[in-house]
């Protein structure tokens, strides 16, 4: 598929060097806000600034995409992970607390503009390809996974500063995303076209399709669940007294499970259609909890997570092709911002509630709880299906 769709390899190229830059993001933020912070109560503060960054520039990147194409709009989005890496390396230096939570602000917004990368895979390619052409892309992540770790300790050693090495090959990778963004084939970058008179109007009337509608509550659900078990699973495991080595262990299996998946999910999603495809995901988040539930032993925390992760794949997919049917490609700077919007506000929301209720709820509390909502969407999904023609995409 790569040698007819090139641009396909590149996103997929971009989108392992942007999840290389997250994971050694993920592994040194919180330690840094700590060690930089002069308040304790705000070491997790350039984790929250990552998370409004990526909120604030989504519609800007997607007025960027459609006035400039997306080449140049993604690079621009790249561009703020440079100014990242380079600000981070910075602050550490100069020991500066300010100046780091901005530099997380900027990979906010680096962060937003990798979510546009499946979005792009999808522009020229034929209805029968469309869900291959997302998953592809969404697989990069393997090779971060796989690279990422390593690299983030070879770039220790880069300079006498602790950690800073690390954020300046940030820097690096997201120069080497750049170069590669700029080699998107012509035809994969959105012409310029004249913006919506009314941006907040077409959003509207856009969520006024059902098709619409379903695509948002799918990725959204999916996302924000995965992010709240995620992040309660080592929380979890600790309070047991599992060792960091149990939960190191149980979190890379579950980034596999994250993008693994992603192999297969393409052709099923453009042999059965993406909303079965949906209900296979439903399915792998509803099992996720059952075994979480079952035991807590450390096999069972492994499973567990490996499900949640491909449960999460297969939504995301699944909605991102439903969206990209549902809407025009003039509509695009509408639609897409919705999707992400959705899903960045779900993850902020379980992200900033995901300690609380670990401590007040429990973990078998925040499964069954996992497990009334995929059966509240299942539910809904169903419904929906049998109503006459709701199946039929809407535009």
């Amino acid at each position: 598929m790569w040698h007819r769709y090139p641009a396909i390899a590149l996103l997929s190229l971009a989108q392992a060097l942007y999840w290389s830059c997250s994971i050694i993001g993920i592994a040194l933020t919180g330690l840094m806000g700590q060690k930089l912070t002069p308040w304790p109560v705000l070491a997790t503060l350039p984790l929250t600034l990552l998370v409004v960054g990526n909120l604030l520039a989504i519609a800007r990147l997607a007025r960027w995409m459609q006035q400039l194409g997306r080449a140049r709009g993604l690079q621009r989005g790249a561009s703020l992970g440079v100014a990242a890496g380079l600000m981070a390396t910075a602050a550490l230096y100069l020991h500066s607390f300010t100046l780091f939570c901005l530099a997380m602000l900027l990979l906010g917004g680096y962060q937003a503009s990798s979510g546009f990368y499946r979005f792009a895979a999808l522009d020229g390619v034929d209805a029968q390809h469309k869900g291959r052409a997302a998953s592809w892309v969404v697989g990069g992540g393997i090779l971060a996974a796989l690279l990422a770790p390593s690299l983030a300790l070879q770039a220790q050693s880069w300079l006498p500063v602790a950690a800073a090495g690390a954020y300046l090959s940030i820097a690096v990778l997201a120069v080497c995303a750049m170069l590669l963004l700029h080699w998107l084939p012509a035809g994969q970058a959105a012409t310029a076209s004249t913006a919506a008179p009314n941006l907040r109007e077409q959003r509207m009337a856009l969520l006024q399709r059902p098709t619409i509608r379903q695509a948002i509550a799918i990725t959204a659900c999916g996302h924000g669940l995965m992010i709240l078990v995620m992040n309660a699973t080592p929380l979890a495991m600790h309070g047991l007294g599992m060792s960091l080595a149990h939960s190191t262990h149980v979190i890379q299996w579950h980034v596999l499970g994250m993008f693994a998946p992603s192999l297969l999910a393409g052709p099923a999603i453009d042999r059965l259609g993406a909303t079965r495809v949906a209900w296979l995901g439903i399915a792998l988040l509803t099992a996720s909890a059952a075994l979480a539930l079952c035991s807590l032993e450390p096999s069972f925390f492994l499973a567990s997570s490996l499900l949640l992760g491909a449960g999460w794949n297969l939504m995301l997919l699944a909605g991102t092709t439903l969206l990209s049917q549902a809407h025009t490609p003039d509509e695009r700077a509408a639609a897409q911002p919705l999707m992400e919007w959705s899903n960045n506000g779900m993850a902020a929301a379980m992200s900033l509630s995901c300690g609380v209720m670990v401590q007040t709820l429990g973990w078998q509390a925040i499964n069954s709880a996992m497990l009334l909502v995929t059966a509240l969407l299942a539910a809904w999904l169903w419904r929906r299906q049998r109503i006459p023609g709701a199946s039929a995409v809407q535009l």
